[in-house]
């Protein structure tokens, strides 16, 4: 007979162990680039890695790329919506613009701006490109499309962002 303390599955709990510590920071990151309250991102990324350790399968443990999709899921899901926090305004500034250093609040608006003329699908790509540093391919993969159709839709929305911010001569993390 087992004793409450002694551990019934060793190998499930490794794996996920080693998920986790592979991946927490990842989606935590990918969290915080749409939810501003610290409260809030933490109850997301913990209903996340409560989600992967209730589905773990220890010889497929999840990817990163399962454990963002779940992420959205649960972004979506959440009722009432937060505006981008100034930190990923920042990263998408530098991504498109080479510029170092935080921006001032006119900045953050011009990001912003510029943004909004974007199609929501090349916003969630832009976002992904530059807040999360995801390639290429491990969007296409998050996204369930073709790696032209990311890359062809990355190109359009970075040409928008250059025209915006006024730009246009500026190509910076290209694929």
């Amino acid at each position: 007979m087992r004793g409450r303390s002694e551990d019934p599955n060793p190998l499930r709990n490794e794996v996920f162990t080693r998920v986790f510590d592979e991946h927490w920071a990842a989606v935590r990151h990918h969290i915080e680039g749409v939810v501003g309250a610290e409260e809030e991102v933490t109850e997301i990324v913990s209903e996340v890695f409560l989600l992967a350790w209730t589905k773990l399968r220890p010889a497929r443990p999840p990817s990163r790329v399962w454990l963002l999709r779940a992420a959205d899921r649960r972004l979506r899901a959440r009722s009432g919506r937060a505006s981008t926090p100034a930190g990923a305004i920042d990263a998408v500034h530098l991504g498109v613009s080479g510029e170092g250093g935080t921006q001032d609040h006119r900045g953050r608006v011009e990001v912003i701006r510029a943004l909004a003329v974007l199609t929501p699908g090349q916003r969630r790509i832009i976002m992904l490109t530059y807040w999360d540093g995801l390639a290429v391919g491990e969007i296409a993969e998050l996204l369930r499309a073709s790696e032209s159709r990311v890359r062809k839709t990355l190109g359009r929305a970075r040409e928008r962002l250059h025209a915006e911010l006024g730009s246009e001569g500026l190509i910076t993390g290209d694929d």
